[in-house]
């Protein structure tokens, strides 16, 4: 299995008025991140917030291309990025939901203490698949066709590869001690954007 340790390369924040960093999405223009009551969108090359949504966002956010998703307790949400609006909802796996991504034509949620992550059929919330991990599980991203989660327990944070199919752990990123990783997200070129929960920060870490 390939180590590293990461490299943050950028942080953003905190932001005004944010307490906690929760899901983290791109729509490869703008990283949009959850804060509770709202979904905040961002310039990653300038660092400064374009927009925000009306919605609850407290835990994972993702993009399938044309609608952002976004867990809202026992549900998702399915949302129009341009308005806010609500489109449709489906049941979420359980309320111990963390992350939250789009890829291979499925959402896929972790679980944080359930120490999980579920391919969830978007149109019925129907689990299709379960993977188990050892460690807590955070923020869920597809990086082209790698599956990658993050994970946080007490003080410490990594960034995982696994195989889609077994759980199994194929390479880890670990974070600088103290550093957690909330939300988890892939700009699909070969960086990261983490978000930092209570530290109210985003970070951007290069796989290399």
């Amino acid at each position: 299995m390939k180590r590293s340790v990461a490299n943050i390369i950028r942080e953003y924040g905190p932001f005004p008025n944010v307490e906690a960093i929760h899901g983290v999405t791109y729509d490869g223009q703008r990283i949009w991140f959850g804060i509770g009551q709202q979904l905040h969108a961002l310039d990653p090359g300038n660092g400064q917030s374009v927009r925000s949504l009306d919605v609850v966002a407290d835990a994972g956010t993702a993009f399938d291309g044309q609608y952002l998703y976004q867990i809202s307790g026992d549900c998702i949400q399915k949302v129009d990025p341009h308005d806010g609006s609500v489109i449709a909802t489906i049941p979420a796996p359980s309320t111990e939901n963390s992350g939250l991504a789009w890829g291979e034509g499925s959402l896929w949620v972790g679980q944080y203490r359930n120490r999980k992550i579920h391919q969830v059929d978007p149109e019925t919330g129907e689990v299709l698949r379960t993977l188990e991990s050892n460690r807590c599980v955070t923020g869920v991203t597809w990086n082209g066709t790698e599956l990658w989660h993050g994970t946080w327990e007490n003080d410490e944070s990594e960034l995982r590869h696994i195989n889609p199919d077994t759980g199994e752990v194929l390479e880890t990123i670990e974070m600088p001690s103290g550093t957690g990783v909330s939300g988890l997200e892939s700009d699909g070129n070969g960086q990261f954007f983490c978000g930092g929960g209570g530290s109210g920060k985003l970070r951007t870490v290069s796989r290399s």
